[in-house]
């Protein structure tokens, strides 16, 4: 069992009994450790304490939470793209996709992907020479189901398992306080789709926002359900954090890739906030060649 996966049956364990307190103890024995160890391995990975994070999941704190970030919200729509105090900045360019690959799903392109720990376990990212085009996580299947699913994305492109050249990818997302750069993406998705993942982008690590403050923020109040289909649509994991969306009663909800997932990265993030905030200031994600294509979905 690696840190991960024992984090994970805390988290689970956590959500299931909060309200209760559960103690030390009880929670080193679920995770397998000594309790000194588990204090340590939990506060090092998520940046905060069990106590800490067990706060956290109280509604009262994700609805204060929701509260707070839509005047951050607010502040970064009026700032524009290029607007200062925000983990991500947003570069959308059409012309970088050619009218061949638009209509060929990526014919003559090679994709190059390889899989590689986290502190959210296993993923697997593809990369095209202009960019990240996949990024998700493994559950236990060896990687079978997330290949099929890249395949699936961009059928006629050639794959190519070459984790050398993604490694320097994942450092550069998942290292905690590390200086992320531009980080070019590319993606195939319906107009209405690329603008909910725009949305996502303007979301600061840390903080959470409803599927309705998503829908206000493109204009349209009422576009809810099709909001959750685009963020569970979402190709690239964490990068386009539809994690950080949940429901306006603050209940955290589903997500693609699990919700014990979803629950560890917003503690993750909660507890490395202030070096990510004082990371945005040097650089952030550019989406590369987003690309738009109704008839696909």
């Amino acid at each position: 069992m690696n840190d991960y996966e024992r984090i994970e049956k805390v988290i689970r364990h956590l959500k299931e009994h909060y309200v209760e307190q559960p103690d030390f103890r009880e929670l080193a024995r679920i995770a397998k450790v000594s309790e000194f160890h588990f204090h340590r391995l939990f506060s090092r990975w998520a940046g905060v304490t069990p106590k800490s994070f067990v706060k956290f999941l109280t509604a009262q704190h994700a609805k204060a939470l929701l509260r707070e970030s839509q005047s951050v919200l607010d502040a970064s729509l009026d700032a524009g793209l290029s607007g200062p105090g925000r983990l991500h900045d947003l570069l959308v360019s059409v012309d970088a996709v050619s009218p061949g690959e638009f209509k060929n799903y990526g014919a003559g392109m090679e994709i190059r992907y390889g899989f590689h720990p986290t502190p959210f376990g296993t993923c697997l990212i593809g990369a095209t020479s202009r960019g990240i085009c996949h990024l998700s996580f493994l559950d236990g299947d060896g990687g079978s189901a997330v290949v099929s699913e890249l395949k699936s994305d961009w059928p006629k492109a050639v794959l190519r398992r070459h984790p050398q050249s993604t490694h320097a990818l994942a450092s550069r997302i998942f290292e905690r306080g590390g200086r992320a750069g531009k980080l070019p993406v590319l993606l195939v998705g319906t107009p209405f789709r690329l603008k909910v993942w725009e949305a996502l982008l303007k979301i600061p690590s840390g903080r959470v926002l409803s599927y309705r403050d998503i829908a206000r923020s493109i204009g349209d109040s009422h576009a809810c359900r099709a909001v959750g289909a685009a963020v569970g649509a979402n190709p690239v994991a964490y990068l386009i954090p539809c994690h950080r969306v949940i429901h306006e009663t603050g209940i955290v909800g589903n997500y693609r890739w699990g919700q014990a997932r979803k629950l560890a990265m917003l503690a993750w993030e909660n507890g490395s906030q202030n070096a990510n905030e004082a990371r945005a200031a040097a650089g952030g994600l550019s989406l590369q060649g987003a690309r738009s294509e109704s008839a696909r979905f």
